[in-house]
């Protein structure tokens, strides 16, 4: 059972690389394939049990989005036939239209997705997050330069914080079984019930997350924390 992790030499950023690890560590069955920059992804061949990509450094969105371009086909038609994707972070912007800076520069994206992304380059957003899936809580943390803006069916919905921008409550975006979301944290360290589920979207779930009992009475504290008024969700 393979997991493609995308160009980790550039998509390495808040942990991320954390989430294809803790597949691999609750289920042994499970080979993460890296795929560089430079290299033929494995999904160009083949159909992985899930592709992944992770939080990217800024010159590493203009990397990725020149080395996916010449499978952005395979991949429209990978997302059509129901393949599984995870993205999170702001390579959620890499499968958009654009990004736009507030310098003026726009880098031209795969345009899988009609988002366009704006940034503010001297005004991170940093911030904590509450949201759902479907009865699961979900819980994490932003660190952003901005938001992206168009129609997508969500992910998430937002208890707390900003979804896919400071307007929307719908977080990420999902269609068919890719799905995207800007929450890092790493993102299925933090959520065992989304991380038992994606196992069974995966075919494996029937396997035990790799320490679930403190990884639960982690994230049960942190729902609380979260969603608790007194918590404030933006932080510097």
């Amino acid at each position: 059972m393979k997991v493609e992790i995308l160009f980790p030499e550039v998509a390495n950023l808040y942990g991320d690389l954390m989430n294809p690890e803790y597949l691999r560590r609750s289920c042994p069955e499970i080979e993460l394939v890296e795929t560089s920059l430079r290299s033929r992804p494995l999904f160009a061949d083949e159909e992985p049990a899930l592709i992944y990509m992770g939080s990217v450094t800024e010159e590493g969105i203009t990397l990725a989005v020149e080395a996916l371009t010449p499978y952005r086909e395979r991949l429209i038609s990978l997302i059509g036939s129901g393949q599984l994707f995870l993205i999170t972070g702001n390579a959620l912007d890499i499968f958009g239209e654009d990004i736009t800076a507030d310098s003026g520069r726009t880098q031209k994206c795969l345009g899988i997705f009609p988002t366009h992304a704006k940034y503010k380059m001297m005004d991170r957003y940093n911030a904590l997050y509450v949201g759902s899936f479907g009865d699961m809580d979900i819980v994490g943390f932003k660190s952003l330069f901005g938001h992206s803006y168009g129609s997508v069916e969500p992910l998430f919905r937002t208890l707390r914080g900003d979804g896919l921008n400071e307007s929307e409550k719908g977080e990420g975006i999902r269609k068919n079984r890719f799905m995207a979301t800007y929450v890092t944290g790493p993102l299925l360290i933090l959520n065992p019930p989304f991380t038992k589920w994606l196992l069974g979207e995966m075919g494996a779930g029937d396997c035990s997350l790799a320490f679930e009992d403190a990884a639960t009475e982690l994230y049960r504290q942190r729902v609380s924390q979260f969603k608790d008024p007194s918590t404030g969700i933006i932080y510097h």
